[in-house]
């Protein structure tokens, strides 16, 4: 049977390879994507497609890798309350589910500027248009997810905080990067106006990474969880 220990330390390195994956996307879309400028964003994707196209799959590889380092969260936390556990899980698993799909709007984007013979019906202005809205929708798809992602973590801190073998205040900074990060999407779709995210953002990483590096360093305290929850 496998030691807590070497299951935290698992779900550790999963989730620290799960934020260098997705970080390595992102930088390299950002680099491609310029939201005010139709024409340059078209003509990056259709020079630089072979980048475009790591970005897409890094997309997909970190969807597959957060799904894992949960799961094994999911292991490692079931004792202590196993329906909470799977509360979590689903709630992750169905914001990687919405962000993976979403990809295919940044594929439709990249088709848009293949130079394929049936795109010949179109007018070049009407392809960039086609693409940015892509692109644009790929942006409102991805605030959906966030809905989720930033509900999994209340449930999360709330068997992290009961646990026993993990420090209280992780869960308790969890818990509150729930509401903190409920802000971006809320943000997005409501006061599109109103700069609110940058210290929601920052309250969400200092969270999860915190979760991370305390995982992978220093793994759970060898004891019985301090209260441990039996759902009937």
């Amino acid at each position: 049977m496998i030691s807590k220990n070497k299951i935290a330390r698992i779900a550790g390195a999963l989730y620290l390879i799960y934020m260098i994956v997705f970080a390595l996307a992102d930088a390299t879309r950002s680099k491609l994507i310029h939201m005010e400028d139709t024409s340059a964003t078209f003509i990056n994707i259709q020079t630089s497609g072979g980048y475009f196209k790591i970005g897409f799959v890094s997309d997909i590889i970190a969807g597959i890798l957060f799904l894992l380092a949960v799961w094994t969260l999911y292991v490692l936390l079931r004792s202590v309350n196993q329906n909470v556990a799977l509360l979590f899980l689903l709630l992750n698993a169905a914001g990687v589910t919405i962000q993976c799909l979403n990809t295919l709007n940044l594929y439709a984007a990249f088709l848009l500027t293949s130079g394929s013979e049936y795109l010949k019906a179109f007018q070049p202005d009407q392809l960039q248009a086609m693409a940015m809205y892509f692109i644009h929708l790929h942006e409102s798809g991805f605030m959906i997810s966030q809905f989720f992602f930033s509900a999994w973590l209340f449930p999360l801190g709330y068997v992290v905080y009961k646990s026993g073998f993990l420090p209280r205040i992780l869960g308790i900074v969890l818990m509150a990067e729930c509401f903190g990060w409920l802000l971006y999407p809320l943000q997005y779709f409501l006061f599109p106006s109103t700069m609110i995210v940058t210290i929601s953002s920052t309250i969400g990483f200092i969270g999860e990474f915190s979760l991370t590096l305390w995982l992978l360093i220093k793994g759970v305290k060898q004891s019985k969880p301090a209260l441990a929850e039996v759902d009937q």
